[in-house]
């Protein structure tokens, strides 16, 4: 175990900066994950990275065992829309993690494209190689993938710009009454449920969506989903905030289905390849377990 007293020098600091300045043969993220796992204490109680340092606390360490540090391939099968030299797109299933994380440490999407492809962009770093944006474990969908840095950069830019074009399907709880509508509300971590953001706070970051109705059912209503930003759990957050949670999606307050996941597709997608400079644009199917689900909701 390490402990270590904040000095006047380092009042102010942030609680994850202290630790890599004092343990700097451990690596940023090995560091956050103790943080995680309350194996840092600061004054003797669990804290966030965060957190500033005030002189005379005490801060220790419980180190764990190195998790793995370099994703590894996995001969796991790839729906794969398109391909040129510097951009895959995938039809990702739902279920399956994009990359490796805290309590994921294999089967992941980046192990399977480590498999396909023998190069992936690396600016991602070790454990994300080729991710320029991800969807939630519970999210079907296309997905893009750089293959080189070039075009990380540039698609990076696309998204920082709004260029990329992303469409979903949603089948929420409700009849939505208006056709269309958009809903502009920062997104925060909820303070009361980690795993969960929150519009509720009018605070965090700006969040952008818009949604179209395609189709009423009885007691739900399927829309088509837009948006202009790509925060953590963006649309589910964001319909639920306006009283329409994703049916299947118990975290934002849906009624539990047989199914265990969100009906939550990401449909389209449109952007200029970064290796032909032509625009793009993608369609992954709706899987049929959605169409089932749909079906009998009739």
């Amino acid at each position: 175990m390490h402990t270590f007293t904040c000095d006047p020098a380092a009042a102010g600091s942030r609680l994850d900066h202290f630790l890599a300045a004092r343990l700097p043969e451990f690596s940023r993220s090995r560091l956050a994950s103790w943080i995680d796992d309350r194996r840092v204490l600061l004054n003797g109680a669990p804290s966030k990275p965060s957190a500033k340092l005030h002189p005379g606390d005490t801060v220790t360490v419980q180190p764990a065992d190195l998790k793995p540090l370099r994703a590894f391939a996995e001969d796991i099968p790839l729906d794969i829309l398109y391909e040129d030299s510097g951009v895959v797109a995938v039809n990702k299933p739902a279920g399956l993690v994009v990359h490796l994380g805290a309590g994921c440490r294999s089967g992941t999407l980046v192990n399977a494209l480590l498999h396909h492809f023998s190069q992936l962009s690396a600016l991602g770093g070790d454990l994300r190689p080729g991710i320029v944006h991800r969807l939630d474990k519970g999210t079907s969908g296309v997905l893009l993938v750089a293959r080189t840095d070039a075009a990380h950069r540039s698609l990076a830019r696309q998204f920082a710009a709004r260029q990329v074009a992303k469409t979903y399907l949603a089948l929420v709880q409700g009849r939505v009454r208006p056709d269309s509508g958009v809903i502009d509300a920062p997104i925060a971590r909820d303070p009361l449920r980690r795993t969960r953001m929150t519009a509720r706070l009018n605070t965090g970051r700006s969040a952008h969506t818009e949604f179209r109705v395609l189709e009423r059912l009885p007691a739900h209503t399927l829309l088509e989903v837009q948006i202009g930003t790509g925060r953590t759990h963006q649309i589910r957050v964001h319909l639920s905030h306006a009283g329409y949670p994703i049916a299947g999606d118990t975290l934002y307050g849906a009624a539990r289905a047989p199914e265990a996941r969100p009906w939550l597709h990401a449909w389209r997608i449109s952007f200029v390849s970064p290796s032909t400079g032509n625009r793009i644009s993608l369609e992954a199917p709706l899987p049929p377990e959605l169409e089932a689900w749909k079906a009998r909701l009739l």
